[in-house]
């Protein structure tokens, strides 16, 4: 079929089916998963106070147009690993997504924003949550105001729940993709502290940890869990980015980092689990 040129007659695309030769398709657009990574939770190991749960990653999906020839940089953002700061924004391309946000702590005047946003601590006044970027995630729960559960972190798919008297608030749920083969959830909240005597707030579902010393799961930008009781906060995971396209057309010529390639159930995939970038 000769140098790739961009564009294709009927002839030579019929004489490619025909043939089962596709030698120089390259293909034109990919569909993309960009998750960063998640939240911490709100720690502060000098209080019983409930402190907020951490928000999941930013979630990014859709489909992007590629240009044969021009590499393009794949960016895996780290989780939050302390209280106030927010996860590592991940990127394919010109696609960003942002990282979550951390929760609040019981001293602090409001919890992070971010891709979701963090769970609000419990205190003698109300801690707002942190917002979260419209399409890529969702609001913390707040906590609530007299010392008691502390909100969850929001979540790609739902906001996190609010604190109560009796227990923290689970972190909001994440979203479902199939893009890399197997149906997997990504961008959950961390679940808010509540004081020991209480119920902790449950991780939400994307890799969204439990209340206390649990970390998002690697991978999936969920959030950690807020710290209680003394106890120290989790860390967020870590985001991933995955591409896939139809496998009639060409493997990349090049690809770099931390990355797995397969080709299944019609698709060429490839997942990133450390930044690099990959040549059509």
């Amino acid at each position: 079929m000769g140098q790739y040129s961009g564009i294709y007659s009927l002839n030579e695309i019929a004489n490619a089916v025909q043939n089962q030769n596709w030698l120089g398709l390259k293909t034109p657009n990919v569909e993309y998963l960009v998750v960063a990574g998640g939240g911490a939770g709100g720690d502060n190991a000098n209080s019983s106070n409930g402190n907020g749960g951490g928000g999941g990653g930013g979630f990014r999906a859709g489909f992007a147009g590629v240009t044969p020839g021009s590499a393009i940089t794949v960016t895996v953002g780290a989780g939050s690993g302390r209280f106030g700061t927010i996860g590592d924004s991940s990127v394919f391309g010109s696609i960003t997504a942002t990282g979550g946000g951390s929760g609040a702590r019981f001293d602090n005047n409001g919890a992070y924003a971010g891709g979701s946003g963090g769970g609000g601590a419990s205190s003698t006044t109300y801690i707002m949550p942190g917002p979260g970027i419209k399409g890529e995630g969702n609001i913390g729960g707040g906590g609530t105001t007299n010392d008691n559960g502390a909100g969850g972190g929001g979540g790609a798919g739902t906001r996190g729940l609010r604190g109560t008297a009796s227990r923290g608030g689970n972190g909001g749920a994440g979203i479902a993709s199939d893009i890399s083969g197997t149906r997997t959830t990504y961008s959950g909240g961390g679940g808010g502290g509540a004081d020991s005597t209480l119920t902790q707030g449950i991780g939400g579902a994307g890799g969204g940890a439990n209340a206390g010393a649990n970390n998002g799961a690697a991978n999936t930008g969920g959030g950690g869990g807020g710290s209680y009781s003394n106890s120290i906060a989790g860390s967020g995971g870590s985001g991933v980015v995955i591409i896939r396209y139809p496998d009639i057309y060409n493997l990349a010529t090049s690809v770099t980092g931390t990355y797995s390639q397969t080709t299944t159930g019609g698709f060429h995939i490839y997942r990133w689990t450390g930044s690099g970038s990959i040549t059509f």
